[in-house]
C-alpha cells in the first residue's frame, strides 16, 4: 500500500499545492512567502488524502 500511496501522493500533492498557490494569489498573497507557505500547506494536506485514497483502492 505504501507504493500506491507514494504514487498517488505525487499526483495529489502537486494538485493540492497548485490549487493552494492559485488560492493564495487570488487572495492577494503575491509575495514569495505567501506562495511558499501555500505550496507547503497543500503538500502537507496531500499526505492524509493520498493515504485515504490508497486505502479505499485496496479495500475495493
Amino acid at each position: 500500500m505504501l507504493r500506491l500511496a507514494s504514487l498517488l501522493y505525487s499526483l495529489i500533492g502537486t494538485t493540492l499545492a497548485g490549487s493552494a498557490i492559485v488560492v493564495a494569489l487570488v487572495m492577494g498573497h503575491d509575495d514569495l512567502q505567501g506562495i511558499v507557505v501555500a505550496a507547503a500547506l497543500g503538500a502537507v494536506a496531500a499526505l492524509p488524502v493520498a493515504v485515504a485514497v490508497a486505502r479505499r483502492l485496496y479495500a475495493a
